[in-house]
């Protein structure tokens, strides 16, 4: 009997990893040491590229999510009382062109659903205790709520656990980086007198620092906004009217705020392991990568880690193809988690600046730069990370000219089927049907499928990967068919 993966963490991470295994037919355990899944509102935002991932997951795809959310449909930067831009999301080339606001709390609700409609129970109060890892598994051991301890066999362990992650200080992996010294204040709460649509976010530039709003449903936002460092050990949580001062001070007037849902008091802290990939142990999510909530793109890109991975972990545990593949896991996701380290550090530091030359300064710039529509459809492209993409792959390759590069994302189709959304993941042929590309399908059934995709240029072929990324091109079957083969084998391997 093949040995499971071990996902340690229940939160959407994990529950998507476990999930997106499951549907593969890969056995799967999932623990967790908390007794329940979190009853509150946390990372708040579903981008459109998460959005599209989910899709090709088959259960309804997003649409589970897409029903129970709100629609952020625009960005509204605002200094010294005025618009100095606004950046619309309608125009991003994605089947959800908004950031789609839903609670936390609901996000793993309907990824638990979706992970038990495969028949998966999150097994709760389980604590990772230790570990050791070998040339062939990990052997862990497990502690239950009862204090009983249980020794289990993995194929591969994968920490999903958060900041504090039981299995990044296992390994000893360094997590290098730094925590800023200002406290923050997080308010969901109702509130009027609102004055944009309830379907656009706004940020005000003030003198004293940054203030956020982030439509939750109509008539209830996230409030967010830096505070003076405390001293404190822990930052202070605000009271209700604490939050209505500073929105009094720094947002527009005749703003009122009732009925706190969650107030809490936060630090930013700017940290990453230099490595995903520990031999037969892999981190994902703020195990591996923590950062400043500017742009909400924590979760998401924790998410889009646990789809990255599934689909390699998949293709290899059901020996489609050799454990090189997994090789390629953490450059392609230490890249994207460096880049939103530096995209989200910029993105604090801008907000807030303290000298009044330099706010002036980047109030003038940001004016001049969002009155750019490249410059909208860029940060557009960026926030709703439709711009991912892997060019310095160590799975790129060979390209063509007049069409998408290797590690580019593909466009997904309306209304079609994506690839994978049921049974094994597969890769996609975009090609003119021939008897070569039939060909390369019968060859490489269970790694290429179901059909022959319209081709994006007459005469060559485009090789898409399971999770929609560009793996290669060619004008001929032969150099795709190589490809494939070094997928499955390491080179110089039959």
């Amino acid at each position: 009997m093949t040995k499971p993966i071990l996902v340690v963490g229940a939160g959407p991470v994990g529950l998507t990893l476990a999930s997106e295994l499951a549907r593969y037919g890969v056995p799967v355990r999932i623990v967790d040491k908390a007794a329940t899944r979190t009853d509150k509102s946390k990372a708040l935002v579903l981008w459109s590229r998460t959005l599209e991932l989910l899709d090709r997951g088959g259960n309804s795809g997003a649409a589970p999510f897409v029903a129970a959310g709100f629609r952020a449909e625009a960005v509204n930067m605002v200094a010294s009382d005025r618009v100095i831009g606004r950046v619309g999301m309608g125009e991003v080339r994605s089947p959800y062109p908004y950031g789609l606001m839903l609670p936390q709390s609901e996000t793993e609700r309907l990824l638990e659903e979706r992970l038990s409609s495969a028949g998966v129970t999150v097994e709760r109060c389980v604590e990772l205790a230790s570990f050791t890892v070998g040339e062939d598994g990990v052997e862990a051991v497990l502690r239950h709520a009862d204090g009983q301890e249980e020794m289990t066999s993995a194929a591969w362990m994968v920490g999903c656990d958060g900041a504090h992650s039981a299995v990044r200080h296992g390994l000893g992996a360094p997590f290098v980086g730094e925590t800023l010294n200002s406290d923050w204040m997080l308010a969901d709460i109702h509130m009027r007198g609102y004055p944009f649509p309830d379907s656009e976010i706004a940020v005000y530039w003030h003198r004293d620092g940054v203030l956020i709003f982030f439509p939750i449903s109509p008539g209830r936002y996230r409030v967010i906004a830096d505070m003076p460092a405390s001293g404190a050990d822990h930052s202070p949580s605000p009271t209700l009217e604490e939050v209505q001062e500073v929105m009094d001070r720094r947002g527009p007037p005749d703003l009122v705020a009732s009925d706190p849902i969650w107030l809490a008091g936060f630090r930013i802290n700017g940290r990453k392991v230099a490595s995903y990939r520990w031999g037969q142990v892999f981190l994902a999510g703020d195990a591996a990568h923590i950062h400043s909530p500017a742009g909400g793109q924590g979760m998401n890109t924790g998410m889009q880690d646990a789809f990255n991975l599934a689909w390699k972990l998949a293709l290899v545990v059901r020996g489609t193809c050799g454990e090189h593949l997994l090789d390629s896991y953490s450059p392609e996701r230490s890249r994207v988690g460096d880049e939103v380290l530096k995209a989200t550090g910029r993105l604090t530091a801008v907000g807030t600046l303290h000298n009044p030359v330099a706010q002036a300064v980047r109030n003038t710039i940001g004016h001049a730069m969002l009155g750019l529509a490249a410059v909208r459809h860029t940060v557009a492209d960026t926030m709703t990370e439709v711009s991912i993409g892997y060019p310095d792959s160590p799975l790129n390759g060979p390209q063509l000219h007049g069409g998408p590069a290797p590690g580019e994302r593909v466009l997904p189709a309306a209304g079609q089927v994506p690839v994978g959304s049921s049974g094994a993941p597969r890769f996609a042929l975009f090609a003119e049907p021939t008897a070569a590309t039939a060909d390369l399908l019968k060859r490489f059934d269970g790694l290429t499928g179901p059909e022959i995709r319209p081709a994006f240029r007459p005469g060559a072929i485009w090789l898409i990967r399971p999770d929609g990324y560009v793996a290669c091109a060619a004008q001929d079957a032969a150099t795709i068919a190589k490809y494939l083969e070094q997928l499955q084998h390491p080179a110089g391997q039959t």
